[in-house]
């Protein structure tokens, strides 16, 4: 008998210990993931629900139901638009984690680096003045755009990441974008069969932030 006491007493401890675990796992409260960008991110010529901005929501809310995704890109957005529009964006929606993708109209334009710089750079502060976490999304031109300008465009993003200590994705089209068969007849939008591959760039970067964050996601859970 006391042998079965002691075997009770050691399981109520061990589920007791599990139960502890599995709650620190998850967050306490919902935690809002706001997609803050262009039209790469706001379904160009493709379908909403095939875009990565829902995929990525799928995925997130299939591992816990806390987890709320908002897009607010807007397709031909600028990093001034987004720099005039951002604290209206954190008061209405107060995400915990913004995923900042933006600057690829300003290259395409050939807009002057400094510029591109400040804009992002004044979103980013703003949105740690609001203890908002900051996932940044890496661009590149075309190599038409001269070699100096391409260079100086593509080191914005890793400049700023190092600068304000952020997660930074190097490259959205990452390990397709010198393929044309992954982009609409534009050449510059993707096509549905290449969003699946930008959820997996975002991902290999977001989920290690919300595990840090939130204490939530564990490698078994990677995909």
């Amino acid at each position: 008998m006391k042998n079965f006491l002691a075997i009770l007493i050691l399981f109520l401890f061990v589920l007791n210990d599990a139960t502890a675990a599995t709650n620190q796992q998850m967050p306490a409260k919902i935690t809002t993931i706001m997609i803050f960008g262009d039209s790469l991110s706001a379904n160009y010529g493709i379908p909403t629900e095939a875009g990565w901005v829902h995929l990525l929501k799928q995925r997130l809310q299939s591992l816990s139901p806390v987890f709320q995704v908002i897009n607010t890109s807007i397709s031909g957005e600028t990093t001034l638009g987004g720099r005039n529009r951002i604290e209206q964006a954190l008061k209405t929606h107060r995400p915990d984690i913004v995923i900042l993708g933006l600057g690829a109209n300003d290259g395409l334009r050939g807009s002057a680096i400094k510029t591109i710089y400040e804009n992002l750079e004044a979103i980013i502060k703003i949105c740690q003045q609001n203890n908002t976490s900051v996932l940044l999304i890496g661009m590149q031109l075309p190599p038409n755009y001269g070699m100096t300008y391409t260079q100086k465009f593509k080191n914005i993003y890793s400049q700023l990441a190092e600068n304000y200590q952020i997660d930074l994705i190097p490259f959205l089209l990452a390990g397709f974008g010198e393929k044309h068969e992954f982009f609409q007849a534009d050449g510059i939008h993707p096509t549905v069969s290449a969003q699946e591959k930008i959820v997996e760039n975002v991902w290999n970067v977001l989920h290690t932030m919300i595990y840090e964050d939130n204490a939530t996601i564990r490698a078994g859970n990677e995909q």
